[in-house]
């Protein structure tokens, strides 16, 4: 194999999760390793980043805290949500993209993130391609809504739902104090895929989970809702209702448009929010019940403090075959997880075109939401069980959590 030397530069992109900084670590660290890698840049915010020529050398980082980012929530270079508009339409962004892959030398990119961020990935792959330089672009998963495609799971979907399925047996228990009654219901992150709020129904295999799950794969009839919910009211005067924020009726209208109009970011996607506290105040019109909702928001992406081994060290792992695979000539691929026949769990590293994942969204099977539509089958808890096993947790002082400080040094021609 001919040696293909130059620079690596390494982006995160997206919603932040508690795993995606394994995934940079399993990059930057291998990549330091690699005699072909003349330099390892991290980029600051992403693709753009890259644009303003704003990236970090990571030469300059103490190893130890590399080793720390495997524990440290959030996206420590900085995301971004930025659409690269098609090459054929507007090439002002690739253009700059080449100039300075050149002046830098660089030969290698990875890129961190999810359904939007493949498809930045692939745009750049092509663009380079079409322009005849030789870089070697890899994608690199990341998604707690674990919606890519081609990917048995994504990396940060398995601390997610550890923390969900957490937090709802201990709502359960919370919620079952008094002696009154209450309804409560549950919003969980979720826009077109419903694998999150699917993941409330881990807690329902040692009987603290929801009565009802209701998924964005199938249509939300709010008459079938209140009826489901006020018939086990009336029954148990304890109801748990998980919805996803996503959840829309048959006339493809968000739940959460019921209560506003809804802002977009730069991929059109709408900001999701409020689905829960509507639903409180439909019910609580229908049964004059107590009711409260409760959304998990923010925290079920960054609680570090509860994330899934499985899935730190599955991050690493995708980050660091990523650069293994770039340096033996692999491309225009991002690195995926297939999982292995047997009882017991196994997953193995694939690669798939960058140009199938982009922008194609894998949702639950419907054969794993049951009949009625509001709960989970047990094939859907035989499938996320493993993926939330093992403790990872960041290192402790003075009773609080020890996270990576990265020193950030700009990279200098």
């Amino acid at each position: 194999m001919v040696k293909f030397e130059g620079a690596c530069i390494f982006g995160q992109s997206g919603g932040p999760t508690s795993a995606i900084n394994a995934s940079a670590a399993g990059v930057i660290q291998e990549a330091l390793k690699q005699e072909s890698i003349t330099a390892v840049y991290g980029a600051a915010h992403g693709i753009k980043g890259i644009l303003n020529e704003q990236f970090y050398d990571m030469s300059k980082e103490n190893n130890e805290e590399l080793n720390l980012l495997k524990t440290t929530p959030s996206s420590a270079l900085g995301s971004v949500r930025y659409k690269l508009k098609d090459s054929s339409v507007d090439d002002t962004d690739y253009k700059k993209l080449l100039e300075v892959f050149k002046k830098y030398n660089i030969r290698y990119f990875f890129y961190n993130g999810g359904n939007d961020s493949m498809d930045t990935c692939n745009k750049i792959s092509k663009y380079m391609q079409k322009v005849g330089y030789d870089c070697r672009v890899m994608g690199v998963p990341k998604t707690i809504d674990n919606d890519l495609y081609g990917t048995d799971h994504c990396p940060g979907y398995g601390s997610a739902a550890k923390y969900i399925a957490t937090s709802t047996m201990e709502v359960f228990l919370d919620a079952r104090v008094y002696d009154t009654g209450m309804i409560t219901i549950l919003e969980v992150m979720g826009r077109n895929a419903g694998w999150l709020t699917a993941s409330t129904a881990l807690a329902s295999k040692y009987d603290h989970g929801p009565d009802l799950i209701y998924l964005p794969e199938l249509d939300f009839d709010m008459e079938k809702f209140l009826q489901e919910t006020v018939s086990i009211y009336n029954k148990n005067k304890k109801v748990i209702v998980a919805v996803s924020e996503g959840a829309k009726t048959k006339d493809g209208a968000y739940i959460a448009e019921l209560g506003s109009n809804l802002s977009k970011d730069s991929f059109g996607h709408s900001q999701l929010g409020g689905t829960a506290s509507i639903l409180a105040n439909v019910v609580k019109k229908e049964t004059n019940a107590k009711v409260r909702a409760i959304e998990f928001s923010l925290l079920q992406r960054c609680a570090a403090h509860i994330s899934s081994l499985t899935d730190i060290n599955e991050s690493y792992l995708a980050g660091q075959m990523a650069v293994k695979y770039a340096v033996e000539g692999k491309t225009d691929q991002m690195v995926a997880f297939e999982r292995a026949e047997g009882s017991e769990y196994k997953c193995n590293i694939k690669l798939m075109n960058l140009t199938d994942v982009a922008n194609t969204e894998k949702k639950i099977p419907r054969e794993w939401i049951n009949d009625n539509g509001n709960n989970l089958t047990d094939d859907y808890i035989n499938y996320a069980l493993p993926l939330i096993q093992g403790e990872s947790r960041p290192p402790i002082v003075d009773g609080l959590p020890r996270f990576s400080k990265l020193k950030k040094i700009f990279a200098k021609m």
